[in-house]
């Protein structure tokens, strides 16, 4: 009779999978990684690394002060450049520790998108100064943006204003509005002579060319009086459509010998008494530029004009009005009599009643 063994059993072992039935098994979840790799590799191309979309072999991207990297992709996505924006935003802020700078920068064909969000990072990447001169605005602001820009090499700016003319060789001993207004390009490290230089020449270019087209029986004795006359216009109306208006207005007021009363003259004859608001006070204390206590024009421009305010200091509108005033909703009510003003006067302060 044969005893029963004592050896334990050997217990049946498992047989590690193969890589093949792993891969069976997981097949469906394998496909899904995959294809998500996949996506999020296209989406990551379409976005980030694709080209930046110029045309030719290159192409010039201004970024102005205080523009932004989410403006700038914001931008993109509405030309349909970029089709997931978020994408770049989080590339931005994860990658990019900086905000843009301002300046004109060179962008060659073949540069991808990440790479030309990294280049407006730094400044030292741009190949170009943009100068902006806004109309109405003053000489003294142009000199002091000139001073603030570190890529302008300065050579005049710090002077007195009177030297600076002397400097630049103007034939007027004022610089007020003989620089015109618009946007520059210049190269970095271009020198504040070669700017103002420039600028000086593009408006008297201007002015050339409307003083020689100009209406007849003008009450201006040179063009620099019309050039005085258009920095008038530029200060009184933001619309284009007023600039002959307002022209028309102060025409008939020199040919009629009225006082031109034109408050943005009295401004700048306080220069930096001004302090945003003008009292009766200041309306009736003569400076060389209150037209209030003064017949004619005042002895220079108050501020820099474009063309069309030029243009329309020469073609003044064909109408008998001398008198305007705000409407308070934008833009001015024209009158020819003084009744009809003074109608406009009170439904201006009616609306600014209102409004209260």
């Amino acid at each position: 009779m044969s005893k029963p063994s004592n050896k334990p059993k050997a217990k049946n072992k498992k047989k590690p999978p193969s890589k093949s039935s792993f891969f069976t098994k997981n097949r469906k979840w394998l496909a899904a990684f995959f294809i998500l790799v996949i996506a999020v590799v296209s989406v990551l191309w379409m976005n980030l690394f694709k080209d930046y979309p110029i045309k030719g072999k290159k192409e010039l991207l201004v970024v102005a002060n205080g523009d932004t990297y989410s403006h700038f992709i914001e931008r993109m996505a509405k030309e349909n450049q970029v089709s997931i924006p978020l994408i770049l935003k989080i590339y931005q802020k994860f990658f990019i520790h900086d905000t843009m700078k301002a300046g004109v920068y060179e962008i060659p064909q073949g540069m991808s998108i990440r790479q030309v969000l990294v280049m407006l990072s730094n400044a030292e990447n741009a190949q170009m100064i943009r100068v902006q001169v806004i109309e109405g605005t003053t000489f003294k602001q142009l000199i002091a943006n000139l001073k603030k820009d570190p890529y302008v090499t300065k050579s005049v700016v710090n002077l007195p204003e009177e030297q600076i003319t002397k400097e630049l060789g103007l034939p007027y001993s004022h610089p007020e509005g003989l620089f015109a207004p618009n946007t520059y390009f210049f190269s970095k490290g271009e020198s504040d002579k070669k700017i103002l230089t420039d600028l000086y020449h593009y408006q008297m270019k201007a002015l050339d060319q409307a003083w020689q087209n100009r209406a007849a029986d003008l009450p201006y004795q040179n063009k620099y009086e019309a050039l005085i006359m258009a920095s008038i216009i530029e200060k009184e109306t933001s619309l284009d459509r007023e600039l002959e208006q307002v022209s028309g207005v102060f025409v008939r007021r020199l040919k009629l010998g009225m006082r031109l009363q034109t408050d943005p003259t009295v401004i700048y004859g306080m220069g930096d008494k001004y302090q945003g608001k003008i009292s009766r006070e200041d309306l009736r204390t003569p400076t060389a530029y209150n037209t209030y206590t003064m017949s004619g024009l005042p002895p220079t421009p108050i501020a820099m004009p474009g063309k069309k305010a030029i243009e329309a200091a020469m073609h003044p509108d064909q109408s008998k009005n001398i008198y305007f005033v705000a409407t308070g909703n934008g833009g001015h009510k024209f009158s020819e009599t003084l009744q009809q003003h003074n109608q406009a006067v009170q439904d201006y302060l009616s609306v600014l009643r209102s409004k209260n």
